[in-house]
């Protein structure tokens, strides 16, 4: 198909009668020049697409007309346009103001259309002061701007100001509509409403994106081919997010986000149109307010069904939910979660549950019962009389058992034996870990998993000093072989001595060194009692913290370890002079 483009520019008000949605402002213009008041310095302000230069070309035409050489050209010889956003020096102020004094050679006045004027810098808005102030009869300004505050007051004074407002979203649809019908394209309404909602007040906008949408869908301008191009989501996905929160329904939500997700939408856009939505179906809870509205009549209709469904309450803490999600999108660090806790907690607005606070949310048990009451068999497919069954079972006695004979065996070809259901005992109460129940349910668990063994049936040989002495050192090696050597060192810091018949005992210099063997003394005691054959020894640790003074710590108390064995090292150290 080939592209059909629409030109925006032979769409372009020619006269103020073809100038949509500044009737007022056209008006005021026109009395203006009819009745020759028209002032010498005009601004026109207001926001960005809403037709600021382009009434002033046409002013410019209106009170010019016989300077114009064709109807259709936009400007003539004594009309003059400045862009003040690229030409904001005083250079070309200067030379502005020469062009000023020239009378013009065919018509009234000579205008002169500022742009942008609030782009122009402080001297120069000082040197176009004097000009502005006393203006030769001929010369007309028209200044346009879309900041009004960043002018300074004295160009304020000495103007007659004209605030733009927005097109409307209906003023902006009905001309659409129009060129649609000029053109012979078959627009939807709705499709109309959200180009003009995209536009944003600006027709100039709406005709460049009237000619995009038509050029890709063609004659035929349908809902799905303008939120397709303009890459916007769609009234249904609104309408059906809010059912699903109406239904308390959160996993579909969340399926139907995931789903905004992967047709390229953020979760921003997503949650912004959803405040809209809200705000629209609050919109229409009053007759008086449905002009508020400004969606096509087929969409207005579907607004009008669901606002019934819901109430005020509901869309005002829906509002307050979205529009925090809002505010807080752009600092958080999880964008995504952000967004699905917020539909958890639209959701879960209009529970029949108890809510404890004001972000509950529904449990996820909660749905799971539902699937299990969805998924669970009709009461035509039960068995019938479970419980009777139950009881005869538990009411017939055991049969001993019996060689069975040919009869029974025929009987059982015959007809199956009905095999009975096996009944799982109830656990015992569950009791809390903090009680002396729980400490007894302990032992009680403990003796029936390991049964207590006779005292008198353990071995009990008797072993000399020296025997246990060798094992504990055979023991002590194995650790160093395992890499632990801390323990290791614990264990060497005494001798074991054999205190009583089975009683092995060592003195440790500190506490920290008794508490470390003791934590692990029973892998030492299991090791003696495999090897000595004798499972009643123990072990018995003492702290004497003088025998701490044996060891050598510091390089002092080295030195003075290495000269008791050796006295001649204290002659090498004077001889060289050394330090220890």
């Amino acid at each position: 198909m080939e592209p059909f483009i629409v030109s925006a520019r032979k769409y372009r008000p020619q006269t103020f009668k073809d100038v949509v949605g500044q009737g007022a402002i056209t008006n005021t213009l026109l009395n203006a020049i009819e009745n020759d008041h028209l002032a010498q310095a005009l601004l026109f302000c207001g926001p960005r697409g809403v037709g600021k230069t382009t009434c002033a070309r046409i002013l410019a035409k209106q009170i010019n007309q016989d300077g114009t050489e064709r109807e259709d050209e936009d400007f003539a010889f004594n009309i003059f346009e400045l862009d003040a956003a690229s030409n904001n020096s005083v250079d070309d102020i200067r030379s502005l103001i020469d062009q000023v004094r020239i009378p013009p050679q065919v018509g009234k006045y000579k205008v002169y259309i500022i742009d942008e004027v609030h782009m122009l810098s402080q001297s120069a808005f000082n040197a176009f002061l004097k000009t502005l102030e006393e203006p030769p009869k001929h010369a007309i300004f028209i200044l346009a701007t879309t900041e009004k505050h960043k002018i300074i007051p004295t160009i304020l004074s000495r103007c007659q100001i004209f605030d733009f407002k927005r097109i409307t979203v209906k003023d902006a649809a009905e001309y659409l509509k129009y060129i649609a019908k000029e053109q012979g394209i078959e627009a939807e309404e709705s499709a109309l409403h959200i180009i003009a909602q995209k536009a944003d007040g600006a027709m100039r906008d709406a005709l460049s994106i009237f000619d995009r949408v038509v050029s890709f869908s063609g004659k035929q301008l349908t809902r799905k081919a303008v939120t397709e191009n303009l890459n916007v989501l769609d009234y249904d996905i609104y309408f059906s997010a809010t059912d699903l929160i109406l239904d308390n329904n959160i996993p579909d939500l969340l399926l139907l986000f995931n789903k905004t997700l992967s047709l390229g939408f953020d979760g921003h856009h997503f949650i912004i149109g959803l405040a809209s939505h809200f705000r629209d179906l609050m919109v229409c809870q009053h007759q008086d307010t449905h002009a508020l509205l400004e969606v096509g009549e087929d969409v207005k209709q579907q607004y009008k069904d669901q606002a019934n469904k819901v109430n005020k309450q509901f869309l005002l803490e829906a509002l307050e939910k979205a529009n925090a999600c809002d505010l807080n999108y752009k600092t958080s660090k999880n964008q995504r979660l952000l967004v699905e806790l917020t539909l958890m907690k639209l959701a879960s607005i209009t529970f029949d549950g108890e809510k404890k606070n004001l972000d509950f949310i529904i449990p996820a048990s909660f749905f799971k019962t539902i699937e299990e009451k969805i998924d669970a068999p009709t009461p035509q497919n039960t068995p019938a009389k479970p419980i009777v069954e139950e009881e005869v079972v538990q009411k017939q006695p055991l049969a001993p058992a019996n060689p069975v004979t040919a009869s029974e065996e025929k009987i059982s070809e015959a007809q199956p034996i009905p095999v009975p259901k096996i009944q799982i005992k109830s656990s015992e109460k569950r009791v809390s870990g903090l009680s002396l129940s729980s400490i007894q349910a302990k032992k009680r668990h403990e003796n029936t998993k390991a049964p207590s063994i006779n005292q008198e049936d353990l071995p009990k040989e008797n072993f000399a000093e020296e025997t246990m002495q060798q094992h504990w050192n055979d023991f002590v090696q194995q650790l160093e072989d395992l890499g632990r050597k801390i323990l290791a060192s614990n264990l060497q810091a005494d001798v074991p001595k054999l205190k009583e018949e089975n009683v092995i005992w060592i003195e440790l210099p500190n506490s920290t060194m008794k508490k470390e063997v003791e934590r692990e003394q029973s892998l030492m005691m299991d090791y003696l009692k495999q090897k000595l054959n004798n499972h009643f020894i123990s072990l018995q640790i003492t702290v004497n913290e003088e025998v701490a003074k044996k060891f050598a710590f510091t390089p002092e108390e080295k030195y003075e370890k290495l000269r008791e064995k050796n006295p001649a090292l204290d002659m090498l150290r004077k001889e060289f002079d050394l330090d220890f």
